[in-house]
């Protein structure tokens, strides 16, 4: 049998949907929002997803019976369903969960169900056996219901990346229900009046806030964050249950006109990300990961296990600092400002202080996990360049600040491998921007955008490098409580800082650019001849040439003299000129 990649079209060809909505039940409780869930969800695929009305079957209340629902589900079995359609199934009523010899069987509860007979209910691994039977390549079932013996797995996780024409050729067959068994559905409550907090945020995530980057919607990426936003609202107590039950592929729900991947014009195919969204929170604090961190590392046995960790927190990094929660759009105020950086400083604090110990104590061959936390952090700031120019760059300040308790860790651990990894980390590139491809130059380039911004910050409005000196309180209790740095901190980031500036000025000078570094504190200092931080690291190199440790790491391409060469040019050109004083 042929793969079926090598069959199957990368397009829908029909759309076809069955809406169920049970708010007056013959026999059990009333609901007060499933019909008007329905009938919205109806609504929006016809209206705003390019679903023919007759090809959308829609049963409310009395209409909703078991041989209804069944005998509409398996008309999708019929020959007229071809391989490259697509089905999306919606359940918003009753469901149950009963306890089995081989664990929970769930059950959909129909609007003539006789609650004490369950030959009368839907048994929901029913209708994935039956499921076999449509030809459909994606199925998508969404039901407002809670029950159990949901047997699913994730192949598409938040951040993952998957090319959307490959994801229209791949048979997949998903599924996500309102909450797990023994969990109460919330019919009321929810973001939107009328509907309740599953639909609500299901219905706002189909209409656009699921939208990945390029603003296209998957399957995995609204079931993403429909599970977050219910998982962590504050009217619910209920857990969704997401996966697939078959299958690798995407339910492709929708994309923009101008992504359309009909269009055979184009040679390349996207690569999309499924969306970065707040799973529910974790209850490991910032000292148990720390402590889990040093323990991976001083064990060379632990190598994939501290990958995994990495990246499972930059997972979770990526999430609480989406553009769900942090729009480029909208106006500035200080009020805002504030906020933002308050909030930015709480999500990154425990991926801060995992690379601190990652730079601190990292084995060469550990590296990788470092490389990969910041490469991958910084992807999606990459691709988006949309909105206020002051929120497009506030995006880069949870990364200056990884930076910053990277390296001056490295630096206490005299780990200059270290250092230069974060460095010289490189990123990638989009279709809207190919600027510098290293670490250090893309988050200069964006503290410089910020100088006048933080001094806004009370107490800040008139320093002269106010992001500097900012930086230097915030961070110093969290590095202190790790390494205990005692009164050698502010020695330590003035060194961080001048090696950071010197990095930025050496990368520009060898792309042919403007000799420019970020100046941090250390500037005000350069006047204290012989003694400045800067002149003091300058003798350190001159004493040890290409002994030197960052040399030897192979900052300033692994030469002394290239070194003192950009050194001697940012301080004449640079140190000289500033007019402080």
């Amino acid at each position: 049998m042929r793969d079926l990649k090598f069959i199957l079209q990368q397009k829908y060809e029909t759309s076809r949907a069955l809406v169920i909505g049970i708010n007056r039940y013959a026999n059990a409780s009333p609901l007060e929002y499933a019909v008007s869930d329905a009938h919205e969800v109806r609504n929006i695929l016809i209206n705003e997803l390019g679903f023919e009305e007759q090809d959308v079957s829609y049963l409310a209340d009395q209409d909703a019976t078991k041989s209804n629902i069944l005998k509409s589900f398996l008309r999708f079995t019929n020959d007229d369903v071809k391989v490259d359609d697509r089905l999306f199934v919606f359940f918003a009523g009753h469901g149950h969960t009963k306890s089995g010899i081989k664990g929970d069987v769930g059950y959909l509860v129909p609007y003539d169900a006789d609650m004490s007979d369950y030959s009368t209910f839907i048994r929901w691994d029913e209708l994935t056996r039956n499921a076999e039977l449509i030809r459909a390549k994606h199925i998508l079932f969404v039901m407002d219901a809670c029950y159990g013996g949901l047997a699913v797995h994730r192949d598409l996780r938040p951040g993952s990346s998957r090319f959307l024409r490959d994801m229209y050729q791949r048979f997949s067959r998903q599924v996500i229900t309102a909450g797990k068994a023994n969990e109460v559905v919330a019919d009321a409550g929810g973001p939107l009046p009328h509907h309740s907090i599953f639909t609500g945020h299901f219905i706002e995530g189909l209409r656009g806030k699921a939208a990945n980057e390029y603003g296209v919607i998957t399957a995995s990426g609204l079931m993403s964050y429909v599970y977050s936003k219910v998982a962590n609202d504050i009217n619910s107590e209920q857990t969704p249950h997401y996966g697939q039950f078959d299958g690798d592929g995407d339910f492709i729900v929708s994309i923009p006109v101008n992504k359309n991947a009909q269009d055979d014009t184009k040679n390349t195919d996207e690569l999309i990300t499924i969306p970065y969204v707040d799973e529910i929170r974790t209850s490991k604090t910032t000292d148990e990961k720390v402590e889990y961190t040093k323990e991976l590392i001083s064990s060379n046995n632990s190598q994939i296990k501290l990958h995994d960790f990495a990246i499972e927190e930059v997972r979770r990094f990526l999430s609480a600092t989406s553009e769900d929660s942090f729009a480029t759009s909208g106006n500035f105020s200080n009020e805002e400002l504030l906020e933002r950086i308050s909030s930015y400083e709480l999500y990154t604090k425990d991926l801060s202080m995992i690379v601190a110990c990652l730079s601190y104590w990292a084995s060469e061959e550990q590296l990788g996990s470092l490389t990969k936390i910041i490469s991958r952090s910084c992807d999606r700031l990459i691709e988006n360049r949309g909105g206020l120019v002051v929120w497009v760059n506030l995006r880069w300040y949870p990364l200056l600040l990884v930076m910053y308790h990277a390296g001056i860790a490295a630096l206490e651990g005299k780990n200059y491998k270290s250092l230069a990894s974060i460095f010289y980390t490189k990123l990638g590139s989009s279709d809207y921007d190919n600027g510098d491809p290293f670490f250090a130059l893309r988050v200069a380039n964006a503290v410089s955008e910020l100088v006048n911004v933080f001094k806004r910050i009370p107490d800040h409005e008139r320093n002269y490098t106010p992001i500097s000196e900012y930086l230097y309180k915030l961070i110093q209790p969290e590095l202190d409580d790790l390494l205990f740095l005692g009164k050698g901190y502010e020695e330590l980031f003035d060194e961080f800082e001048i090696l950071f500036a010197l990095a930025v000025a050496d990368l520009n000078k060898q792309a042919d650019k403007r000799l420019w570094g970020p100046v941090g504190r250390f500037g005000w200092k350069n006047r204290r001849h012989g003694t400045s931080p800067f002149e003091k690291l300058r003798k350190e190199a001159a004493h040890s040439k290409n002994n030197w440790g960052p040399i030897q790491a192979g900052m300033f391409g692994g030469k002394y003299e290239r070194f003192e060469e950009v050194a001697e040019q940012y301080q004449n050109e640079i140190l000289a000129q500033l007019r402080w004083f």
